[in-house]
């Protein structure tokens, strides 16, 4: 943590932003539940779509009134009734490639690793090659998607290493949480290091990845579209892109 950065601001930041998105979702990934687990990455999944967050959630919700919270039901589904609650939830610009990504990705999780992805973890060698894994499972899972998915489910995938987004990094620059750009992978590592260290000495009452949760929306909702004369954490700004 660098030095001069009030506890404050950072108790400040958590309260305004802070908050899981699987919580959202009534979802604890980090209970190491199998069934929580998969239906936080399918909600991963849709997050990473470019789209609202509340038509990620909503759609979520739909899949879930529909019991289609596991690979099986996913493929049971079939591609036709999956376009429907995908168009249903507000995803008409990406129900075709969105439906072919479920299906790819529910199948080959089924035949590759019976379904489950602790037991993907499993068989991982390390961080890396967890993130390979899981990218592997369908054309389409990004670095945006496991972002979303490691950053509250590394509780329950001790293998994982969760890194932080370009929008944890703008917000942990400007609040002179690190000084580094999270250009290479060993850099990001240590700045996910610092964001914890900050974290911790600044006492804020939210488990880390809210704390991160709320850097990634004070970085996407402020930082990156230049709104510093309305940011609640202007007094904390260091000013550094």
């Amino acid at each position: 943590m660098v030095k001069g950065l009030k506890a404050e601001g950072l108790r400040l930041l958590a309260e305004k932003l802070g908050g899981l998105y699987s919580s959202r979702l009534g979802l604890k990934p980090s209970s190491g539940s199998e069934k929580q687990v998969f239906q936080w990455f399918l909600a991963s999944i849709l997050f990473g779509a470019p789209i609202f967050e509340g038509t990620a959630e909503k759609t979520f919700k739909l899949f879930q009134a529909e019991g289609l919270t596991s690979p099986g039901k996913i493929l049971e589904a079939g591609w036709d009734r999956l376009v429907e609650i995908l168009d249903a939830g507000g995803y008409t610009r990406y129900d075709f490639k969105t439906a072919d990504k479920l299906l790819e990705m529910a199948g080959n999780l089924e035949k590759l690793y019976g379904g489950s992805l602790l037991r993907l973890h499993g068989k991982a060698l390390n961080g890396l090659d967890l993130e390979g894994k899981l990218k592997g499972l369908a054309k389409g899972i990004g670095s945006a998607t496991l972002q979303i998915f490691l950053r509250e489910a590394y509780e329950a995938l001790p293998k994982a290493e969760p890194l932080p987004s370009g929008y944890e990094v703008l917000a942990a620059r400007k609040l002179g949480i690190t000084s580094l750009k999270g250009e290479t992978r060993g850099e990001l590592k240590r700045i996910l290091g610092q964001i914890a260290e900050a974290w911790r000495k600044s006492k804020v009452k939210v488990e880390l990845s809210s704390f991160r949760v709320a850097l990634l929306r004070l970085g996407r909702d402020y930082c990156r579209k230049g709104r510093c004369k309305t940011c609640f954490m202007a007094s904390y700004c260091r000013g550094t892109g």
